[in-house]
């Protein structure tokens, strides 16, 4: 059996991992799903007091997990979802892992295409420069456009009251996006042509606004390491929102499943 490392994304906590931690666990393998640095207390907590994220940075994330990472018996299995599956490229990018999944993958540094939905989803947060400095988030309307668009109104609240919480903004103001725009290499860059780097796989919802499978095929495209593996898959009419939305459990097998089949 295996040791599986779940990285969560930006705007949720570990939470987000609670149906894929039994899941994996009944089928005999060790799960750690780490937080990223302030993110350990209860979504709650968080929502009531935003202050301890509101700083945290990438490169001190990255630090975190790595030690996660090297505390472990053996290379894990790395998937992670959104914001945490360009931390999965960065930590592959790194020597950590023996195979890696980026599930509706935010970019790293480099990843160009940027489809009219993503920057409508992504608005709410580079609208009012001040929010670089702060913990900044979503409506639950605003929310049911960048996670949740395939779910009725009522599903997309209930997601949103259990697992939404605000973020740095800093991470969407400084990386992603707008790291394209600023000179030398920024904290999310990785080397594409890599050849020592783990299998990857980059899973993109077919229906997905805020990281929308235009974005995930051409990080999947930028890797060019000979005798590397890199793979793209689009499940049809899901949303950013797919490791929780119902049919969850097809996208958890083909993570594992793939990484299994992959993993070195």
């Amino acid at each position: 059996m295996s040791t599986i490392v779940l990285i969560h994304g930006l705007w949720v906590t570990p939470r987000s991992w609670e149906h894929w931690i039994p899941y994996y666990e009944s089928r005999g393998h060790t799960v750690v799903a780490p937080a990223y640095p302030g993110f350990e207390v209860e979504v709650e907590a968080l929502r009531a007091d935003p202050a301890p994220i509101a700083t945290v940075t990438v490169p001190e994330t990255i630090a975190h997990l790595e030690k996660v990472i090297a505390a472990l018996p053996e290379k894990p299995i790395l998937i992670g979802h959104s914001f945490g599956g360009a931390l999965t490229q960065l930590l592959l990018d790194r020597g950590h892992g023996a195979a890696g999944v980026a599930i509706d993958s935010a970019p790293p540094e480099g990843i160009r295409v940027t489809p009219p939905s993503q920057i409508k989803s992504l608005f709410p947060i580079l609208n009012n420069p001040a929010k670089r400095h702060q913990a900044a988030g979503f409506t639950a309307e605003q929310w049911h456009y960048a996670f949740t668009n395939t779910l009725p109104e009522a599903e997309s609240r209930a997601a949103y009251e259990r697992y939404a919480i605000a973020a740095p903004g800093s991470w969407v103001w400084s990386y992603g996006l707008i790291a394209n725009f600023k000179p030398g290499r920024q904290e999310t860059w990785v080397d594409f042509h890599n050849a020592d780097r783990a299998p990857l796989l980059l899973i993109a919802g077919g229906a997905d606004h805020i990281m929308p499978p235009s974005v995930n095929r051409s990080n999947a495209d930028h890797y060019k390491a000979p005798g590397t593996i890199t793979e793209f898959h689009e499940f049809p009419g899901r949303s950013h929102w797919t490791c929780a939305e119902p049919g969850w459990e097809a996208v958890a097998d083909k993570a594992l499943s793939w990484a299994l089949a992959h993993a070195r």
